[in-house]
């Protein structure tokens, strides 16, 4: 009897797995309850989470929970879900129980994400460039640049893209002998908060050296600057002074 009772909620649940939290109301004070209250996964991985649908006020209305994947199970008002391998960059969870003219109901934020595949270090005239190729979510990322130990800079990004995408990142550096021949780096970290891995997913780039011939020291800018201008003006000066003494001693 048991069997066919739980068999009979289990049915109950997947047929309402497909059906449209509309009217939702989320302050309603017995309101459903995700543990936990938020599930950062990586991307292929399996999750599970629990819904406890209400204390008093559900236990005679119809309830569920809606997701676009996994499998439920629900006993009273406890309902179950678990997917064997999330493969779903943007989703949520909804569990409800209908009241008289809306529903009641709580969401479960999913964020499935993915460490980058490779990071990369390039330098183009006087910038920095990092590459993170198919990292997932971007707006999780941080990227740091090193010139030896010391961090030159920290970047996020703003893209509010779910899916893998290859983020760049651009320093421009200062041009002076000081630079030169430094080794340069930049490091990508993935935190997903306290929800998330622990510590962070973390990759680095591989070390460039710039070279002189691409960082002119300001000094010899200026002193060809000095050159270029202060020399024909001293010539003219020459010029007009030996033009000048020559008419005076002629008259």
């Amino acid at each position: 009897m048991f069997f066919h009772f739980l068999l009979l909620m289990t049915c109950s649940v997947r047929f309402l797995h497909g059906s449209h939290v509309s009217h939702c109301d989320e302050s309603c004070a017995d309101k459903p309850v995700f543990t936990p209250s938020q599930l950062v996964v990586r991307y292929g991985s399996s999750a599970s989470a629990t819904c406890s649908v209400c204390q008093h006020a559900c236990l005679t209305q119809l309830s569920g929970l809606e997701v676009s994947v996994g499998r439920l199970r629900q006993n009273g008002t406890m309902i179950w879900w678990q997917v064997k391998r999330l493969t779903e960059w943007d989703m949520d969870a909804a569990c409800y129980y209908n009241m008289d003219d809306r529903q009641c109901c709580s969401t479960l934020p999913v964020t499935v994400y993915k460490p980058p595949d490779n990071v990369s270090i390039s330098f183009v005239g006087h910038t920095l460039e990092c590459i993170v190729q198919n990292v997932a979510p971007v707006k999780n990322l941080t990227v740091t640049f090193y010139r030896g130990q010391t961090a030159l800079d920290q970047q996020f990004s703003s893209n509010a893209n779910k899916k893998p995408i290859i983020a760049s990142f651009t320093l421009d550096i200062t041009t002076s002998k000081k630079v030169s021949g430094g080794q340069y780096w930049c490091e990508a970290k993935l935190d997903l908060g306290p929800e998330g891995p622990q510590p962070p997913p973390v990759m680095s780039s591989q070390n460039i050296t710039v070279a002189m011939e691409h960082l002119p020291d300001p000094s010899v800018i200026q002193s060809g600057y000095l050159q270029l201008f202060l020399i024909p003006i001293v010539t003219v000066i020459i010029i007009i002074t030996i033009i000048v003494f020559i008419i005076f001693k002629s008259s």
